[in-house]
């Protein structure tokens, strides 16, 4: 089953997409969030969505799209774990995986805007396939990572590289600001993804190919990183693990090449859709 949310920001109502068309489920009467997830949420969802099939009001195609899962407690994201894409950086392979914290205020739709916050010169772009925890997880056995999976969505990390790492911090001054976490269009339930650690990712700036990978190259696999998270933190229903991107990030160019306002990002995995950012100039909120 494929999740999404659609309608004006945070005002986002339900819905289930179904063979390429978005259908409305509101009337489920519950959105996707830590309480739906922890709740058996997605089966109820199924016997809703069975049980109404026929019934189901289909959504215009010209609606907005929000972020497929309602603001989660936490955006964990996984750096450096392709190895493509530790080169192009000059970063050492981790021994362990590099994580760090995106602010859930960074959470928008797939076809929001990306806004350059002020004073940015070095907002750079990262496809990246996301986890969503379908229930507390806290020192999870990696043999049983599976069970604590709601499904996969498509993520763009976009980050400020000179926040990042020029402005004596950790990263997470370079990855949380507004509407740099642009996620899905839709969150496929894990039975939708045949071989997690087998899909194809790539995104394009203005038409032009960036990057191309594939999670069988991710150092540290989903069920991996599931577990080894947990140990650390508590996970909790409608969390979301991002998992690093692949080579092609605006940082490893020589000269290095950064979004500019006006630009056109376009990214897309396996089975997990297709989304599109528009960059704009900084405006306050």
């Amino acid at each position: 089953m494929k999740l999404i949310r659609y309608g004006n920001p945070g005002q986002e109502l339900t819905g289930v997409q179904i063979d390429g068309i978005n259908y409305d489920t509101s009337a489920f009467g519950q959105d996707y969030d830590e309480k739906f997830f922890a709740n058996d949420g997605i089966e109820k969802l199924k016997s809703f969505v069975d049980a109404n099939r026929e019934n189901l009001r289909v959504i215009d195609a010209n609606v907005r799209l929000g972020a497929p899962v309602a603001r989660p407690s936490k955006i964990v994201c996984v750096g450096l774990n392709y190895a493509d894409h530790a080169s192009e950086t000059n970063a050492a392979l981790p021994s362990e995986p590099v994580l760090f914290m995106k602010s859930t205020t960074a959470l928008v739709g797939p076809f929001d805007d990306i806004m350059l916050p002020k004073d940015s010169v070095k907002t750079d772009w990262e496809v990246e396939l996301a986890v969503v925890i379908g229930k507390k997880a806290s020192y999870v056995e990696q043999e049983e990572a599976n069970d604590y999976i709601a499904g996969y969505t498509l993520h763009n990390d976009v980050s400020e590289r000179e926040f990042q790492l020029e402005r004596n911090g950790t990263w997470d001054k370079g990855k949380g600001c507004d509407t740099f976490a642009p996620i899905g269009p839709f969150l496929a339930t894990k039975e939708e993804i045949s071989d997690v650690n087998n899909l194809n990712l790539w995104l394009t700036v203005n038409g032009q190919k960036m990057q191309q990978g594939t999670t069988a190259h991710l150092i540290f696999n989903v069920p991996f990183l599931v577990s080894y998270i947990s140990k650390f933190m508590t996970l909790l229903p409608g969390d979301i693990i991002s998992t690093g991107t692949p080579a092609g990030v605006g940082l490893g160019f020589n000269p290095p090449v950064y979004l500019k306002e006006g630009d056109v990002v376009e990214l897309g995995i396996d089975g997990l859709g297709v989304s599109k950012q528009k960059v704009i100039a900084f405006s306050k909120p």
